[in-house]
């Protein structure tokens, strides 16, 4: 199990304490790359951080969409330590299998399964 301590707008991945795939997982991010965690219990997009002005990686996550508010509530609770893990939701599975089933991508499938 991995952990974070709140004590910032973003995660930076060294802070991660115990979950070593989970902070190689946010090295190998590109800039801008979502990923979805659970913290706290609460699951939530997370955008890996842009380079640095002097060209660096920022080897950090931001909250993005509602996670960006609930995040913004926890630090209420700055210096907690919590329980950070990364997630697969239905959609985000959905649509990575959908690009290797493209046979079923045609007009005819369409027309006779459109309304289920």
């Amino acid at each position: 199990m991995a952990y974070v301590e709140i004590r910032d707008d973003t995660v930076w991945a060294k802070q991660i304490e115990g979950g070593k795939a989970l902070k190689d997982r946010i090295f190998t991010l590109a800039p801008g790359e979502v990923i979805e965690l659970e913290v706290d219990g609460i699951v939530g997009k997370w955008e890996k951080m842009r380079k640095g002005r002097d060209g660096r990686p920022t080897m950090g996550i931001k909250p993005i969409g509602p996670m960006k508010e609930i995040w913004k509530r926890l630090q209420s609770r700055r210096g907690d330590v919590v329980e950070v893990r990364e997630v697969r939701t239905a959609d985000e599975y959905l649509s990575v299998l959908s690009n290797t089933m493209t046979e079923w991508n045609s007009p005819e499938d369409e027309e006779a399964f459109r309304d289920l």
